[in-house]
């Protein structure tokens, strides 16, 4: 049987309890319905919608009319759409809880269902719990009563686009190449940057169109190697200055800037530095006091310093939004204004979208590019003024493949390594802390003159892989970081060996 994950399910669409069919959609939903209603929620609005996937709009359907025979005013939002947009009108509408039919960069055989409730904030557990629970309780789909839907008007979506477009402060102008990688994110983003004012946006005319077998990609994620390839091409054909590049259902933004050895995408964590600066550089002293932003364990610990200079508070949470989004849940006072993974996932208006949401952070990536332009300076020099100002940071990422991450992490909980670039360590074992703080994962730094170095490992929580994060963090002089790195990659990969063999 699938079981709920990153905030739902994700899987295959096939047939069986182990597949993404109707039957697994109509059950989930009968089972959200019934935790809702033993929470004295029942009759409450629940909004839907999907992204474009194959079967995406029978399984919307499917869960509209659900939740409709449960007794649920539903809001069946017209058409694929952003997963943002659902979990704004969770928010904007007050409802008790809201889903999106979607499997995110997934491949094309894939496809999801993503819960929200509490505000439009991603479920963690113990709701994750009973949901599945639930679930092992649900009559047979046969008995499953389904009642008929209409979809909703685009109002909910414009107002979506208008919010989306109030992150930009400045009145610039900048030249954008973009692409939503065959998904859903090509007509939201070009109504928000045009909202914004920003008109001149050249668009990558293959990949626009939403198309559910991502045909000019070989995996539909801004992150993989050659995915962005088409939109940086486009980006030095036209003279753009800015390429962002989408995920197919418009929750995570790729940026990619030009440098002197030609255009590049920025990483995750260089996006979400930069980003994390802007917003709290237009806040007032009194504001940024009272201000939040969020990175997880394995983002770069940069933007604690940059919160620092500000005066501002910085959270680190556990990997995902469901975390990221409750950064400030135990700070009262205070109110959370960016956070962001380094898997290029921003949160840049909390106030509205408390979730990842690639249209407004597309939007707010333009007003920074603008605004650096009009003064004459690049991402690359605010980046370097950032290591002026906080030190050098880097970060890079290994990846090994495995069957069962489970064996690998007992070995590297048995023995984990007692040195990093010939520096002693300290381990810290997330499994350790106090739930529901604790995760599979373990922090080892280096100590002494290297304590600038760190290596995060966890299983992926989507895939069979044994992930290993890496930073150096260093004085703003000399040049040791970057064989730093280097030496802390070929350690990750060594240890990676180790643990998965035999």
């Amino acid at each position: 049987m699938l079981r709920f994950g990153t905030a739902g399910l994700r899987g295959p669409m096939r047939a069986g309890p182990d597949g993404m069919n109707i039957a697994t959609v109509s059950t989930a939903t009968w089972a959200v319905a019934k935790v809702l209603s033993e929470r004295g929620l029942g009759g409450a609005t629940v909004v839907v919608g999907r992204d474009a996937r194959h079967n995406s709009a029978e399984f919307a359907l499917a869960t509209a009319e659900v939740f409709a025979a449960e007794g649920f005013s539903v809001t069946l939002l017209p058409d694929p759409l952003p997963t943002p947009v659902v979990a704004y009108a969770v928010r904007e509408l007050g409802a008790a809880a809201g889903v999106q039919i979607t499997a995110s960069h997934n491949p094309a055989s894939d496809n999801g269902y993503k819960v929200y409730f509490d505000g439009g904030i991603q479920i963690v557990s113990p709701t994750d719990v009973e949901i599945e629970t639930a679930i092992g309780a649900a009559p047979p789909v046969a008995g499953i009563a389904r009642v008929p839907v209409l979809p909703a008007g685009t109002e909910l979506v414009r107002r979506y686009l208008e919010r989306a477009a109030t992150v930009r402060r400045g009145e610039h102008r900048v030249r954008v190449a973009l692409t939503p990688l065959h998904g859903v994110g090509g007509a939201s983003a070009l109504a928000a940057l045009r909202l914004a004012g920003f008109d001149d946006v050249h668009v990558v005319a293959e990949q626009f169109e939403p198309d559910p077998d991502f045909p000019t990609v070989a995996f539909p994620n801004p992150e993989e190697p050659g995915a962005a390839d088409a939109v940086l091409a486009l980006a030095a054909e036209v003279g753009a200055d800015l390429a962002i590049a989408l995920d197919p259902d418009a929750d995570r933004c790729a940026v990619g800037v030009p440098t002197p050895d030609g255009w590049r995408m920025l990483s995750g964590d260089e996006t979400g530095w930069l980003l994390g600066d802007y917003v709290l550089s237009g806040l007032d002293a009194e504001t940024a006091a009272g201000s939040v932003v969020a990175s997880t364990v394995v983002s770069s610990r940069l933007l604690a310093a940059i919160a620092a200079q500000y005066g501002a508070t910085h959270v680190e949470t556990l990997t995902g939004f469901k975390w990221l989004a409750r950064a400030d849940a135990d700070l009262p006072g205070k109110e959370l204004v960016y956070a962001y993974e380094e898997a290029i996932g921003h949160c840049v208006d909390p106030v509205a979208v408390r979730d990842k949401d690639g249209i407004s952070a597309a939007v707010l990536a333009c007003d920074l590019v603008a605004t650096l332009k009009a003064s004459g300076r690049t991402p690359l020099e605010a980046l370097d003024d950032l290591a002026a100002r906080h030190g050098v940071y880097l970060t890079s990422a290994v990846s090994v493949r495995v069957d069962d991450a489970a064996p690998a992490m007992a070995a590297l909980r048995a023995d984990p390594p007692a040195t990093l670039a010939g520096a002693p360590t300290v381990v810290e074992d997330l499994r350790q802390r106090p739930a529901p703080h604790d995760t599979d994962a373990l922090i080892i730094s280096a100590t002494g003159a290297e304590a600038g170095l760190r290596m995060v490992v966890r299983p992926s929580g989507t895939e069979p892989k044994l992930k290993f994060y890496l930073e150096v963090s260093r004085a703003p002089v000399g040049g040791a970081a970057a064989a730093l790195l280097d030496e802390l990659v070929g350690a990750a990969r060594q240890l990676g060996e180790r643990l998965t063999a035999g």
